[in-house]
């Protein structure tokens, strides 16, 4: 790992700030050992519910109105942030209680140790976690959405056919992509229920004052070639302590509804693949 190595061993009060400003965690099934460096890894952010003596309880992760399916015994990373820092551990899901007020909670194994995230010039490390890049063109004409998404609905499907995927295709193509402004990079921080978090570096955050609809494309790793793509919302923006800006982005399908059922089948299968690759626990 190359988080720095300041432990802190008293995980409850630590956590315990964070219950109390109704916070959440970030949530990423942890890279096997001798995972490839091209794989991408998402986190989740998950509200905070709970901490019992032997585990912590969060909200189960979202994405669209749908449950993620993380299984039991899956090993996962899980972050948090206090004032300028961002600490990390490792955990595991445990079965849940037999009664519980919460039936969408998760419940987590307690940390060993918690680490605070070294600095790595402007991101933190996340104990060896890919977070995938993120590319965003202010969407001059949202109409125009429809052909580019229904391009990358036809990748998706032939992909999960075992076929051979055009790459312009997949991701819209320079031929088919909608009307748009200039792009601007960054990386996902975190999917929520229904939008995503992404990190933004201040060179390039100036057209997040000058629009609010955005076409958004997000690498899901090599061995996902399909890039999901969607239309979003700008909802808020924040600057962190490294300077760049968070953007919160909710995901807008009213210029094309059936791109939903897409993007949300392409999350359940990046959600299915990477827990395929650790050995779980019959």
């Amino acid at each position: 790992m190359a988080a720095s190595r300041s432990r802190n061993t008293d995980w409850q009060k630590s956590l315990q700030q964070v219950l109390e400003r109704r916070g959440a965690l970030e949530l990423a099934v942890a890279r096997p050992d001798g995972a490839p460096e091209d794989g991408v890894d998402i986190m989740w952010r998950s509200q905070l519910i709970g901490l019992h003596d032997e585990m912590i309880e969060v909200e189960s992760p979202q994405a669209l109105g749908r449950t993620v399916q993380l299984k039991e015994g899956a090993k996962l990373v899980a972050a948090f942030v206090i004032g300028q820092n961002r600490f990390a551990f490792q955990t595991t899901i445990l079965p849940g209680p037999d009664t519980t007020a919460h039936t969408l909670s998760l419940y987590l194994a307690k940390p060993e140790s918690i680490e605070r995230c070294q600095r790595l010039n402007d991101r933190f490390d996340l104990q060896g976690l890919q977070l995938p890049q993120a590319t965003m063109w202010p969407l001059l004409d949202p109409r125009s959405v429809g052909v580019a998404e229904r391009a990358n609905e036809l990748a998706f499907d032939s992909h999960t056919r075992g076929e051979t995927i055009d790459a312009g295709a997949s991701g819209g193509g320079d031929a088919l992509m909608p009307t748009m402004g200039p792009s601007i990079s960054g990386t996902l921080m975190n999917v929520g229920g229904g939008g995503v978090g992404i990190r933004i570096a201040s060179s390039e955050a100036g057209a997040l004052s000058r629009h609010r609809i955005f076409w958004i494309r997000i690498s899901m790793g090599n061995d996902n070639p399909v890039p999901l793509v969607a239309t979003g919302k700008l909802v808020h923006t924040h600057i962190d302590s490294m300077h760049n800006t968070y953007a919160g982005i909710a995901f807008d399908f009213s210029f094309n509804p059936a791109h939903q059922k897409t993007v949300a089948a392409q999350i359940a299968r990046y959600v299915e693949r990477v827990q395929a690759k650790q050995i779980l626990p019959r």
